[in-house]
C-alpha cells in the first residue's frame, strides 16, 4: 500500500480548492461588471465625424443601459425594496422637469429624445448605482476604474502633445484630446480631472500608505495631461475642487498639497520645453475674458445672452429639450461665429455647430424653464449638502472626536429603511459609537431583561461616547470616499459653469454622479463589509 504524505490539515482536495477564496473575492464584483464596462468602453476611439447628427448611441451609452437594466433585474430578483421617498426625491426630482418640458415643447419627437437623454445621464444611471454599490469597496472598485481610465486617456493625451498628432491649437497639432478626436474637445480634460480629484481624495485621506502614496502618484501623473488639454473651464474647475478637498482633509493638508501643486506649476509651465509659452498664454487669457476676450470667449458670451433670451420669452418651462439648436439665431446677435473650427487628431478640417450654450445651468435655464432649471440644480445641492455633511462626520469620527448621532430616523429616511445597499435603519449607529450597529442585548435571559433599559439609554450614549479603536479605523476608511465624492460635486457644480453634457463622454459623467449620489444617500457611516 502507498502512502501519499500532505502537510497537516492539508489534503489534496483542500490544495485543489486553494485559490476558491480569490475567485469569491472577484465573484462579489460581479454586480458591477455593467458600471465598469460603461468606463471602459470610454477608451474605444471615437470615429471622427459631425457631432451635429443626434441620436447617435455609442457603446458605453448601450452600456449604461445594461447597467440599469441590471439593477432593475437585481431589485425584483432579490425582492429589495427601492429608494427611500426621500432619496428618490432627491434623485427623481429633475424627472418632472424634464418631463414638463417635454410636454409643452413646439418638437415633441426631438424633445422626447431630449427627455430619454436627460433621464439616462442625470437620474436612471445614477439612481442605478447608489443601488448596486453596496460597501465603500465597491465604490473603490468603480472610482479605480474611473482612475484607470484617466491615465489611459491622459497618457494618449501626452502622447498626442509630445508627437504633434493631437488636435489643432494656434496652428500647431498639439492640444491632448486622447482618444475622443477634436469633435469632444472637452472629454479628455474632463475624464482626467475626474481622476485626478478622486486621485487627490484618496492620497489626502487617512488611510493605508500604499494606497495614499499610488493615489498621490496617479494625481501627480494626471496634472500633465491636464494641462496640455489646454482647457481654461477644466483648469478653474480642477483647482477649486482640489482646494475645496485639501480644506476638508485639513488646513496642514492643505499647505502641503499647495506647495506641492506650486512646485509642479512650476515644472511644468516653465520646464517642458517650447509648448510652454502656449500653457503661458493660455493661462493669462482667463484674467482677458472682460477686457480683451478672443472669438471663444465672445462666442460663448453670445450664445449665453441667446439662452437668457430664450428663458425670457419661456420662463416657466423653457422653449423644449433639444431646442436651442433651432431657436439660437433668432435669439443670438451677429457677434456670434457661425461655428467653431476643429482639425488634428486624424480629422480633416471641419466647422463645428455650436449647438449649445457651453453651460449646463442656461442650458437648462433656456430649454426646461426655472421650473426645470430649479429641480435640477436643487438636486445637485442636495447631494453636495447631505455629502459634505456626511463627510464632516466620518472625519471627526476618524479623529477619535465626540460625533453627535444623527437625529432619529435620519439615516432611515435617506437610506436606512430604504432598501438601500446595508441600508437597515436599525444597523445605522452614529459615527460616535458602534459602526457595526451590534446590540448590547445579546446574551441569554438577563440581557433580554436589560434590554428595553439599554435602548432607552443608547441615543444619549451615542450622542456623547467618543469613537472606539475599531470606529475610528472604520471611520478613517470612509474619508477618502467622502473627499472624492465631494470633491466630483464641486467639480462638476464648477465645470458646469462653462460647459454642458454632449459627446461621447457624457456617459462617465452619470457614472459619477452615481457614485456621488451613493456617498450622500447611503447609510451614514457604515463600516465596509
Amino acid at each position: 500500500m502507498t502512502l501519499t504524505l500532505a502537510p497537516p490539515g492539508r489534503t489534496g482536495r483542500d490544495r485543489a480548492a486553494a485559490p476558491e477564496p480569490a475567485l469569491r473575492r472577484l465573484a462579489r464584483y460581479a454586480h458591477l461588471l455593467p458600471a465598469l464596462a460603461t468606463i471602459a468602453l470610454l477608451a474605444a476611439p471615437v470615429a471622427p465625424g459631425d457631432v451635429s447628427a443626434s441620436g447617435k448611441v455609442t457603446p458605453a451609452d448601450a452600456a449604461s443601459a445594461v447597467l440599469v437594466l441590471a439593477c432593475a433585474v437585481r431589485l425584483v430578483r432579490e425582492r429589495r425594496r427601492p429608494l427611500s421617498a426621500a432619496a428618490a426625491l432627491v434623485l427623481g426630482a429633475p424627472l418632472v422637469g424634464f418631463a414638463l418640458a417635454a410636454v409643452t415643447s413646439p418638437d415633441p419627437g426631438a424633445s422626447a429624445t431630449g427627455f430619454v437623454r436627460y433621464a439616462q445621464v442625470f437620474v436612471l444611471v445614477p439612481a442605478a448605482l447608489v443601488l448596486l454599490l453596496r460597501d465603500r469597496r465597491d465604490f473603490a472598485v468603480v472610482a479605480g476604474a474611473v482612475v484607470a481610465l484617466a491615465l489611459v486617456q491622459g497618457g494618449v493625451g501626452v502622447w498626442q502633445y509630445a508627437t504633434a498628432t493631437g488636435a489643432s491649437y494656434q496652428g500647431e497639432d498639439v492640444r491632448a484630446v486622447g482618444t475622443f478626436g477634436p469633435s469632444d474637445i472637452m472629454g479628455m480634460a474632463t475624464v482626467v480631472a475626474y481622476g485626478l480629484v478622486i486621485a487627490a481624495g484618496y492620497a489626502l485621506a487617512p488611510g493605508r500608505r500604499a494606497v495614499r502614496t499610488g493615489a498621490a502618484v496617479c494625481a501627480v501623473l494626471l496634472l500633465v495631461p491636464l494641462t496640455v488639454s489646454f482647457s481654461r473651464g477644466t483648469w478653474i474647475a480642477t483647482a477649486l475642487a482640489l482646494a475645496v478637498v485639501a480644506l476638508l482633509a485639513g488646513w496642514r493638508q492643505a499647505l502641503r498639497i499647495l506647495a506641492v501643486l506650486a512646485a509642479c506649476a512650476v515644472l511644468l509651465v516653465g520646464g517642458v520645453g517650447a509648448g510652454s509659452q502656449m500653457i503661458t498664454q493660455r493661462l493669462a487669457s482667463i484674467t482677458q475674458v472682460t477686457d480683451a476676450p478672443d472669438q471663444s470667449v465672445t462666442d460663448r458670451y453670445t450664445l449665453w445672452s441667446a439662452a437668457l433670451s430664450m428663458w425670457r420669452e419661456h420662463p416657466a418651462t423653457g422653449v423644449g429639450l433639444k431646442r436651442f439648436p433651432d431657436e439660437r439665431d433668432s435669439h443670438a446677435s451677429l457677434a456670434l461665429d457661425s461655428g467653431s473650427d476643429t482639425a488634428g487628431a486624424g480629422q480633416t478640417f471641419t466647422r463645428e455647430p455650436l449647438l449649445s450654450p457651453h453651460n449646463m445651468y442656461l442650458l437648462a435655464l433656456s430649454e426646461q424653464g426655472l421650473v426645470g432649471c430649479g429641480l435640477l440644480a436643487g438636486s445637485w445641492a442636495a447631494l453636495l449638502a447631505v455629502g459634505a455633511a456626511r463627510l464632516h462626520r466620518a472625519r471627526r469620527a476618524a479623529l477619535g472626536q465626540r460625533v453627535p448621532a444623527p437625529r432619529d430616523g435620519a439615516a432611515a429616511d435617506m437610506s436606512g429603511s430604504a432598501g438601500l445597499p446595508g441600508g437597515a435603519g436599525a444597523r445605522t449607529a452614529g459615527a460616535g459609537g458602534d459602526l457595526g450597529g451590534r446590540s448590547a442585548a445579546t446574551g441569554g435571559p438577563q440581557a433580554r431583561a436589560t434590554e428595553p433599559a439599554a435602548r432607552a439609554t443608547e441615543p444619549a450614549a451615542r450622542a456623547t461616547k467618543p469613537a472606539t479603536g475599531s470606529a475610528v479605523l472604520a471611520a478613517r476608511t470612509a474619508v477618502a470616499p467622502g473627499l472624492a465624492a465631494v470633491g466630483l460635486l464641486v467639480w462638476q457644480a464648477v465645470d458646469f459653469l462653462y460647459a454642458d453634457i454632449g459627446g461621447p463622454s457624457t456617459p462617465l459623467t452619470a457614472v459619477l454622479l452615481g457614485l456621488t449620489g451613493w456617498w450622500a444617500l447611503n447609510s451614514t457611516d457604515e463600516p465596509a463589509r
